[in-house]
């Protein structure tokens, strides 16, 4: 029987990619996301009988309840969940509007962990069946070294790890590994964008010389959902090519 992934933030960057590579190894994969178009994209796209679009707001809790409702009770079970849906607004946090700092929270936090915790009973009936159920965070490395004028993504990202650790603990008892991937600079859309609003200021190449791909990220996650991460719960990754390790001051 098919293994079941559930993906947030699936039309663009590291969840496309995420969805991609699922699908590629023979998963059911159902991409959620709030952009209709993007979702209508990547469908045609992935071509594939095996991937079901949901537009979703992760905000809000109704919505997120009842489409992983339909999803388990379709399914009978959610073998992962890759929470990737995320914003960034950039400002000093002096200076912050209230509606950008309650978005950053909102779809990263509380989106992330609505996305969760409506997942973890169908997560814990496979768990219960001897098979997988693993949940994948996309925290950032903005946790461990945040930014100026990034003060409320960085705030919102830690909380993340955070939220993995608990979760990672409390549901370990069930079966189920929690685990949180901190992405350096990665080239997704997002990124793009926000380097555009003039504000972002990106951390340049890595140590490793360059910046990351979505595929870098989700090669990690392929980690995360394996066997060889049977042991790892509550912990996050960095995968920020060195990033985080040491500051490389310029030449």
């Amino acid at each position: 029987m098919s293994q079941i992934a559930v993906v947030t933030g699936a039309a663009s960057g590291i969840g496309e990619e995420a969805c991609r590579d699922l699908l590629d190894k023979g998963w059911t994969v159902h991409g959620l996301d709030v952009t209709e178009e993007g979702l209508g994209r990547i469908t045609e796209e992935f071509s594939s009988e095996n991937f079901h679009p949901f537009v979703c707001d992760v905000r809000s809790a109704e919505t997120v309840k009842s489409i992983m409702s339909d999803i388990g009770g379709r399914t009978g079970k959610i073998n992962a969940l890759i929470a990737s849906a995320g914003v960034i607004r950039l400002a000093p946090l002096a200076e912050m509007a209230v509606e950008d700092f309650d978005m950053v929270f909102d779809v990263n936090v509380r989106g992330l962990w609505l996305s969760a915790r409506e997942a973890i009973p169908f997560l814990r009936t496979a768990a219960g069946a001897g098979e997988l159920a693993r949940i994948v965070m996309l925290s950032s490395v903005s946790a461990l070294r945040p930014k100026i004028d990034g003060g409320a993504y960085g705030a919102s990202k830690i909380a993340v790890s955070q939220l993995t650790r608990v979760l990672g603990a409390e549901c370990a008892k069930d079966g189920i590994l929690i685990n949180a991937i901190a992405p350096g600079t990665v080239d997704t859309p997002m990124v793009q964008n926000a380097d555009r609003s003039g504000n972002w200021r990106p951390s340049g190449p890595s140590p490793v010389g360059r910046v990351a791909e979505p595929k870098d990220i989700v090669r990690v996650v392929r980690f995360l959902l394996s066997e060889d991460a049977a042991y790892v719960t509550g912990t996050t990754i960095p995968v920020d090519g060195g990033t985080s390790a040491a500051f490389i001051p310029p030449k």
